[in-house]
């Protein structure tokens, strides 16, 4: 997996401060992306193990109060990408007791493969659906679009 952007410190993507990975990636290329740079596999960075455990160390750095963990991109369900954000997140539920984790997807919760469900199991917080620029809405909380949905699925972890 490739990443393009890492934010250690983001009060933008998702409640609180948090700790923000852009991933490569991604089969929608919705009209209207505003992050069209992270469509192919092979942009930005490698997402090494260098790079994961930085990101572990960061979400447990008690300096700055960090909420959790938000993955985007490109899209982190992207079928090459799975596998390395299960890992992850897993990892991320492991050893950073009490962050949250929010993901965002242009797939549907409803329609993902059997290895993407896995990943779903895990986080708290997913918003699915593609950015469909006819539905844009700027006022929307953490959607850029109305046919995306917010789905609350593990907040007790």
């Amino acid at each position: 997996m490739n990443y393009h952007n890492y934010y250690p410190v983001d009060i933008v993507n998702g409640p609180g401060t948090r700790v923000s990975l852009f991933v490569a990636g991604c089969v929608h290329q919705c009209k209207g992306c505003y992050n069209q740079s992270t469509w192919r596999l092979d942009a930005g960075h490698p997402f090494t193990q260098e790079m994961e455990d930085k990101l572990i160390n960061d979400l447990n750095d008690t300096r700055i109060k960090r909420r959790g963990l938000s993955l985007s991109g490109g899209d982190p369900l992207h079928p090459q990408n799975v596998a390395a954000v299960l890992k992850l997140v897993k990892r991320v539920r492991q050893e950073c007791a009490g962050k949250d984790i929010w993901l965002w997807s242009g797939y549907l919760l409803s329609e993902l493969t059997v290895e993407q469900q896995q990943v779903a199991d895990i986080i708290d917080v997913m918003i699915d659906g593609k950015y469909e620029q006819e539905q844009r809405n700027p006022s929307l909380v953490w959607k850029g679009s109305e046919n995306q949905i917010i789905h609350y699925l593990n907040l007790d972890n």
